[in-house]
């Protein structure tokens, strides 16, 4: 199957990208705004320059696909410091691809969104039917994108399905992906790189986190879902374990312990008098139901990241105290 996989050099894409190519062994395109050039972490990877302004080349880009998986969009910090330009990428230049893809005779579209458009924070049990309620820029120009596919499959031009994915962590594929924002990720990188980690709130937050690995395995079990499972075309991806900040800041604490061999300080802001821990079930019934069985290793990931970190940020250990 061919893939043409947009923003294969970001967080999610380039893990997407290997894993596709390594053990999938479907032919995937890697669509990026940068130049043309092989990665170092893909080399046998074929890359194409999208110029997301020109609709005469996002159309000669789809032409010969099967599949487009549309990973390509504005962080959460960009889309609240310009919701013009996240409405115009996350919302319009979907809307341009989608169209491209239409008219080349592509059979799939799969959108890459968000959880963050039920709400924020997320709270109570969640599922597809929930109401999507968030107002703040990246959850509405994300809605934008999936009201945009689920249009285009509801008139049967296209196989549109939108995963909403929840809180991801792992491993980039390089190190200079943009994603050490992310909780997890920075978590693993302050205990390497300091041996303490700061948390800048009580960790009383409740969010629903899922392996990277276990992301690529959902999108690639979309990628080849038959189209009669397609009647529902939006698919909640978590990894239905939902824990607090500070449970996860502890967990990695615990894992740096054993994969690294000391324990970092872990710190965080005191909780507020009344502050309570929320509930969160972020239900993930769709996916499951079509045949997806999620993984069970929890810690993988993070003991995977925290020797990322070692080697990328850190050459030499000698400072740590055995």
């Amino acid at each position: 199957m061919r893939v043409l996989l947009t923003g294969g050099f970001g967080y999610l894409g380039g893990r997407l990208a290997q894993f596709l190519m390594s053990y999938a062994g479907d032919e995937v395109f890697i669509g990026t705004r940068q130049q043309c050039i092989s990665p170092h972490w893909l080399p046998q990877a074929k890359v194409f320059q999208i110029h997301w302004d020109s609709q005469a080349h996002i159309e000669q880009v789809c032409a010969g696909v099967d599949v487009v998986m549309h990973l390509a969009g504005m962080n959460a910090q960009d889309c609240a410091a310009d919701f013009i330009a996240a409405l115009e990428f996350n919302g319009l230049t979907t809307a341009r691809l989608l169209r491209a893809a239409v008219r080349q005779g592509v059979k799939r579209f799969i959108y890459l969104s968000t959880a963050h458009v039920y709400g924020n924070p997320l709270t109570g049990v969640i599922t597809e039917e929930t109401c999507p309620v968030s107002l703040d820029p990246y959850a509405t120009s994300h809605r934008a994108g999936e009201d945009v596919v689920r249009g285009a499959h509801q008139r049967g031009e296209i196989e549109g399905i939108v995963v909403r994915l929840s809180n991801a962590y792992g491993a980039p594929a390089y190190k200079d992906a943009n994603c050490w924002m992310l909780l997890v990720n920075d978590l693993c990188r302050q205990a390497v790189t300091t041996q303490r980690v700061v948390l800048r709130s009580s960790g009383l937050q409740r969010r629903d986190f899922i392996p990277l690995s276990d992301v690529c395995r959902a999108v690639e079990h979309l990628l080849h879902l038959p189209q009669h499972d397609l009647v529902k075309n939006v698919f909640n991806v978590g990894g239905g374990w939902s824990s607090t900040v500070w449970e996860m800041a502890c967990l990695v604490q615990s894992r740096c312990a054993v994969i690294l061999g000391f324990q970092p300080n872990l710190s965080r802001v005191p909780p507020q008098p009344g502050e309570t821990v929320t509930e969160l079930d972020y239900r993930c019934d769709l996916l499951c139901q079509s045949g997806f069985q999620p993984g069970l290793d929890k810690t993988g990931e993070i003991d995977r990241l925290l020797e990322f970190c070692k080697v990328s940020f850190f050459q030499k250990m000698e400072f740590i105290s055995k």
